[in-house]
């Protein structure tokens, strides 16, 4: 479970938030400009923050998708707590 004295759970939220909307708009840019190096370059500047803050996220506040709550034998979602009820609750 997460440590609330050392990682902002919501803002690392709202980092995940923020850089999604920056790939959804680059990949739409990218759509009519394939070989713009630029915002090709941006592109991969906005997946890797993105990746980067959905670690530290699942690491400190839990997991994000179904598709990371498995132990090997164990269903982990339920050992988090609960969207209405906060990380630091």
């Amino acid at each position: 479970m997460g440590n609330c004295n050392v990682v902002d759970c919501d803002m690392l939220l709202m980092q995940i938030f923020q850089a999604s909307f920056a790939m959804d708009d680059v990949v739409l840019y990218l759509d009519t400009h394939p070989c713009d190096q630029d915002a090709l370059n941006y592109y991969y500047y906005v997946v890797n923050m993105r990746n980067q803050a959905m670690q530290t996220y699942e690491q400190y506040c839990g997991p994000l998708m179904a598709d990371g709550v498995m132990d090997e034998n164990y269903w982990t979602w339920v050992n988090d707590p609960w969207p209405w009820e906060g990380v630091c609750g």
